[in-house]
């Protein structure tokens, strides 16, 4: 039977008392630790039996001064901590990218900052003895963060393509797809004064969504009117606020297709306090196929994006850079599918 001990001082074991149990050098538990195949197999077992009867933990610290890896990475999220843990997105990214990187014995490190300022805090965190790559999600407008990390020779890899971005890595979904499936949607269902609710303009999710409904729109003969577009932030408040602008600009809309899902609810909430029947009066589409769709009245259709996969996909390209399998310019687009529901 395995008797576990401590140091004769009561404190936690040491190295060197592993190194003395084991009847061999600090060096070879060292190496033992850290994965070197330079040790017997006879070996490796006296060390670990060692390591098990005294209950020893490696300093993660010292680890990584012999390593020159902190076995962690970090998600920072571009957004405010009411968006994060208010959006079912953000939670469908966490938990894809939490999986991936627990199944590869790292540690996940969760940041969140807005903006320049917020930026600018975290960088003097996020260096290579603090972390070993980063996954940045929801990057709006030209944000230098990303070319200040790659300079600094970290592992980089995006949730979502910064507009002109041509620095690295990326994870992404066929915004314009999903927006141009949504809206030959509502064409086909007879709708001919289709409105938008538009993502933020200066992120390419937003760009793009309102690109895919432009095209579809201009490939069905119907030409996109500026009054029909307003500004959103993929909130549900800028949804409510969008949808109140639009009403006013174009009361006979019949059609609205929102950039997101919490967009969507809020429009769905104004054109229910305006007596407008969705589908009869105005039918409705969001992008997300988020877990709320199926609960609105009426349940909502809505372009399905896996968020899930979308941070596993991200987990998996940092590793394999930062183990040296990824390519230069290795990046994923993955699919969208338009999800039909009540409310069109």
């Amino acid at each position: 039977m395995n008797v576990r001990r401590t140091s004769p001082a009561g404190g936690q074991p040491t190295i060197e008392q592993v190194a003395a149990r084991a009847g061999v050098g600090r060096g070879t538990v060292s190496r033992v630790i850290n994965g070197s195949p330079q040790v017997t197999d006879r070996t490796r077992e006296a060390v670990l039996r060692a390591i098990d009867e005294l209950g020893y933990v490696p300093n993660r610290a010292a680890r990584a001064l012999v390593t020159q890896r902190t076995d962690t990475v970090a998600l920072l999220i571009s957004e405010s901590e009411e968006r994060i843990f208010g959006e079912p997105f953000f939670a469908g990214i966490v938990r894809g990218v939490s999986i991936a990187i627990t199944a590869s014995s790292r540690q996940l490190v969760l940041a969140m900052a807005q903006g320049a300022d917020g930026h600018s805090r975290l960088e003097h965190y996020l260096t290579g003895q603090h972390v070993d790559g980063v996954l940045l999600l929801s990057l709006h407008g030209d944000d230098p963060l990303p070319n200040h990390l790659l300079a600094r020779g970290l592992p980089v890899v995006l949730g979502g393509r910064p507009a002109g971005w041509t620095g690295g890595r990326y994870v992404d979904v066929d915004n314009r797809a999903g927006a141009r499936a949504a809206t030959e949607h509502l064409i086909n269902r007879g709708r001919r004064r289709i409105a938008t609710i538009t993502g933020p303009r200066d992120m390419s999710a937003g760009l793009e969504r309102l690109e895919g409904y432009r095209q579809a729109l201009a490939a069905a003969g119907h030409e996109p009117a500026a009054s029909a577009v307003a500004d959103g932030d993929f909130s549900e408040a800028s949804g409510v606020r969008a949808m109140r602008d639009l009403l006013t600009r174009v009361p006979d809309l019949d059609a609205v297709f929102a950039a997101s899902d919490p967009m969507a609810v809020g429009a769905l909430t104004v054109l229910r306090e305006q007596g407008r029947q969705v589908p009869r009066d105005v039918a409705v589409v969001g992008f997300d196929d988020s877990p709320v769709s199926q609960h609105t009245d009426p349940p909502l259709t809505s372009v399905h994006q896996p968020a899930e996969r979308m941070g596993q996909e991200m987990a998996a390209l940092l590793l394999a850079q930062m183990e040296g399998r990824a390519g230069p310019d290795d990046s994923v687009v993955l699919p969208t599918e338009l999800v039909v529901r009540q409310s069109s």
